[in-house]
């Protein structure tokens, strides 16, 4: 890019803020808000994306949160693909673009530069790239999630598997390179996941906040109806030994108390 003139660069840095901005939109918050639903950042997984909104079991709202993230990463590089001509914006700034967009949704500056893992954004930034792309990644993600019934483990499969669908298929470097960085991002964001995967604490699709604390929930009370018996037996025992030397006490003041 050092090559270009420098109204050219000042139109990239222009259009990579704005498509930052335009991923900043956390709209798993925004359409939380509106539809007067509990902040996806208090429950659940803590991320503020469709697959938390859903375990608040309103299908819609999480239904919205996808389209919407995905329309913010395919928007910006929608935009560029179809006006970038008129000021001779190259492949480059159309790769980053995107990505900036990926990073808003990671790093929002409206919400304290705390964003979510990026998925539904990625799907939009790749369709933007190119469609058939798009579509691999969807069909990986779906395949992955209909056979494990885990959301974090289909996009991890889907992070890894995108670069080299677009590398393989398109000859396309620089939004191949953009989507190794976000692949990265990606896995980076979805490390917690690995862990409770490995530790089989992972949530499932579809399994509301509440259902996945209800065998701990159920756990606790057991521990607390176990200890409730031990003090009622603990009491029993004090009581039967109380009487037991009171008898013993009785009986040797009448022995005494005989000629």
């Amino acid at each position: 890019m050092q090559d270009l003139p420098l109204r050219l660069l000042a139109y990239s840095y222009a259009a990579f803020a704005v498509a930052y901005l335009i991923g900043s939109l956390s709209f798993a918050v925004i359409i939380s808000r509106v539809m007067g639903l509990a902040d996806p950042r208090s429950y659940g997984s803590g991320n503020p994306g469709a697959t938390n909104v859903l375990r608040s079991g309103n299908k819609i709202a999480a239904v919205l949160t996808l389209l919407l993230d995905a329309l913010k990463g395919w928007l910006p590089v929608f935009l560029m693909e179809q006006y970038g001509a008129l000021v001779h914006f190259q492949d480059t700034t159309l790769a980053f673009v995107g990505l900036a967009a990926f990073v808003g949704h990671l790093f929002p500056v409206f919400f304290r530069f705390k964003g979510g893992k990026g998925v539904a954004t990625a799907a939009g930034v790749l369709i933007g790239y190119e469609p058939m792309l798009g579509l691999a990644a969807l069909l990986t993600w779906g395949l992955v999630a209909a056979i494990s019934r885990y959301s974090s483990l289909a996009s991890i499969v889907t992070a890894v598997m995108a670069p080299f669908y677009l590398m393989l298929f398109f000859d396309r470097p620089y939004p191949a390179l953009a989507t190794v960085i976000m692949s990265l991002l990606l896995i980076w964001r979805h490390i917690p996941n690995i862990v409770k995967l490995v530790r089989g604490q992972e949530s499932r699709l579809g399994e509301k906040a509440d259902q996945r604390k209800q065998p701990e929930r159920r756990r606790r009370r057991r521990q607390h109806r176990l200890h409730d018996d031990v003090l009622v037996n603990e009491r029993r025992g004090g009581r039967s030994a109380v009487k037991a030397a009171s008898r013993e006490a009785a009986a040797s003041n009448s022995q005494s108390q005989q000629p």
